[in-house]
């Protein structure tokens, strides 16, 4: 019995891993799937309600299909803006940068010792073509990326891939369990986009009015990067506020003002991210802190920056499956920071 035990046992961590591996390996497809799955699921109670109006399933799907183009359209329009917001500022600023990161470099370089940028200036070198050829790369993947989640994002609407049928046909299996355990993950996974979403959103825009009112540039774009960068949990929060301070270091100068911008865009921060996102959420979606930084190390292992981003929706998905077995309740309400003694 003992041995049979081990050889489960065993064969339970062979399967596992290479699960993982598969995952990493073909994250090309995985990547899409994932991130179509949680656009599907966030337009499902629309599809339902047209649905019940009569609409045919054809036109419900070029319906959502419209909504998605149109948020595409507003975020490549404030991209255009923010690049042309960029492109018209003049070049003093960028000789500003240059003396202060030359600066830098000079007391790296003395620290360090060690020569940094022998050719040319920073910014030229920044700006080199073998940067320029790994965003161009890096452009690439991201269009063949979107167009399939776009595919696969029909296919779940379609209602071709089946979450519900799907959990009930691997998982669960059974029906009455797989309906709650969907409409569950469903709810949740709802709640949590939108709450994100929003919470991002308030972040970006006033994020941008900090660098209006203390007068530093490019306000579209840091506003729209801080609402981008915000989707990755906490790690996003602290790479927003230490970029957009180094970049406020270079233009304005070391004075209270400086202080008083870094002060504001932290508040901003603390505010949305650590008082209202937590209210918005509620006790019942909340996830350990210590599960919150493994899943985000790693899925960000897996899968990179998707990865991190889609992290706290698959472990809420994980963590909803967990629920439905006794054998596995107590590694839920582990990754819920729920007391493991506690009784439903």
């Amino acid at each position: 019995m003992g041995k049979t035990r081990t050889t489960n046992l065993l064969l339970s961590v062979i399967v596992v891993t290479l699960v993982f591996y598969l995952l990493k390996i073909l994250s090309f497809i995985f990547i899409p799937l994932t991130f179509s799955m949680f656009i599907a699921l966030l337009f499902l109670p629309l599809m339902r309600w047209l649905g019940k109006k009569g609409v045919p399933k054809y036109i419900s799907i070029f319906i959502v299909i419209l909504l998605i183009l149109l948020g595409l359209a507003i975020t490549a329009e404030l991209v255009h803006l923010s690049s042309k917001e960029i492109m018209a500022s003049n070049s003093t600023f960028f000789k500003q940068a240059e003396e202060k990161l030359i600066g830098l470099k000079d007391t790296l370089e003395s620290f360090f010792g060690m020569d940094l940028a022998k050719n040319g200036s920073l910014l030229a070198q920044i700006s080199g073509p073998k940067n320029i050829g790994s965003a161009v790369g890096f452009i690439g993947n991201f269009v063949s990326m979107a167009l399939t989640t776009v595919f696969f994002t029909v296919l779940w609407l379609a209602e071709s891939i089946n979450v519900e049928k799907l959990l009930n046909a691997t998982i669960l299996k059974q029906k009455h369990t797989s309906v709650k355990t969907f409409l569950k993950i469903e709810n949740d996974l709802i709640k949590f986009i939108k709450v994100k979403f929003l919470v991002s959103l308030g972040t970006g825009v006033f994020t941008g009015l900090a660098c209006v009112y203390f007068d530093v540039s490019f306000p579209i774009f840091w506003g729209l990067f801080v609402f981008l960068i915000n989707f990755v949990q906490m790690i996003g929060s602290f790479i927003s506020v230490i970029s957009l301070s180094v970049f406020a270091f270079v233009e304005l100068d070391p004075t209270s003002t400086l202080l008083f911008f870094m002060l504001a865009i932290t508040l901003v921060q603390v505010v949305f991210g650590s008082i209202l996102e937590p209210v918005f959420m509620g006790k019942s979606f909340s996830i350990n802190i210590i599960a919150v930084l493994v899943m985000l190390m790693f899925w960000g292992f897996i899968w990179g920056i998707p990865g991190m981003i889609m992290s706290i929706p698959i472990t809420v998905f994980i963590k909803i499956i967990l629920e439905q077995f006794p054998s596995t309740k107590i590694i839920a309400r582990v990754l819920s920071g729920n007391d493991i003694d506690e009784r439903k």
